[in-house]
């Protein structure tokens, strides 16, 4: 599904990927962990090409990437390839102009083309699926951080992607609402949804992944089991990290 070789992102003279390589399974979750500033959330937005990635290969769905000097990719290519996952951010990006049911439909008609009708019966189902169905109405202003981020995740999925990519979307929330958040993507990820997750939520990843890895400076410092990992990692900085985390 996802297989990134020997992938590099430098802004300016700061080297913030150095060497990354990694496969994701289609159908299964992976979890990135890691101390802030350790580029978790610049692989993330390279794998979507929010960020362009200095120099690597990058291969989602039935696309491949090449990136360094001379090869940099079109915008057709970045479409193509972004067109084959979903991010949900930290921070919702919800419209906040727009109905909670109307977030959902917009990517679906201006992007997929689809008949208002049809988006609109998309939303539903998703949102229903989200547990929200009863907000349909309602304006994110209206509605708590939980729940908005259940309506990202809706939107999300409404494009029909490949995979979803999951930039630390409990860290904003409460430990109650972000149990809401988890659900439903604990939810997901039983169902078989191919996921790539930022997170420091522990417990998420032991119940639901299927592997996790630790970066730190740049670097894939380790990648196994969440079991191994987290019960036995190899490397000491790895240790070091765990050792500090309350979840």
């Amino acid at each position: 599904m996802i297989t990134i070789k020997n992938l590099y992102k430098s802004f300016g003279e700061s080297e913030i990927l150095k060497g990354i390589d990694l496969e994701v399974k289609k159908g299964e979750t992976t979890v990135i962990i890691g101390p802030s500033g350790s580029g978790k959330t610049t692989l993330l937005r390279c794998i979507n090409l929010l960020e362009i990635p200095t120099r690597g290969t990058i291969h989602v769905g039935q696309k491949t990437l090449t990136f360094g000097e001379g090869s940099d990719p079109t915008q057709r290519d970045i479409i193509e390839l972004r067109k084959n996952t979903g991010m949900v951010f930290q921070g919702f990006h919800l419209f906040p102009h727009m109905t909670t049911l109307d977030n959902v439909m917009e990517g679906q008609v201006t992007v997929l083309k689809r008949s208002k009708e049809e988006a609109r019966e998309k939303g539903l189902g998703l949102l229903e699926k989200v547990g929200l169905k009863e907000k349909s109405s309602a304006y994110p202003y209206q509605l708590s951080g939980g729940q908005q981020q259940r309506v990202a995740i809706a939107r999300a999925m409404a494009m029909e992607p490949a995979v979803l990519l999951f930039d630390e979307p409990t860290s904003a929330l409460d430990p109650e609402l972000a149990a809401e958040v988890l659900k439903v993507m604990k939810d997901l990820a039983h169902e078989g949804m191919t996921m790539v997750v930022v997170t420091h939520k522990m417990s998420f990843a032991q119940d639901v992944a299927h592997q996790a890895i630790f970066v730190d400076g740049g670097i894939l410092l380790e990648k196994g089991s969440p079991t191994q990992v987290f019960k036995n990692p190899r490397h000491e900085r790895t240790k070091l990290f765990l050792s500090m985390l309350d979840d």
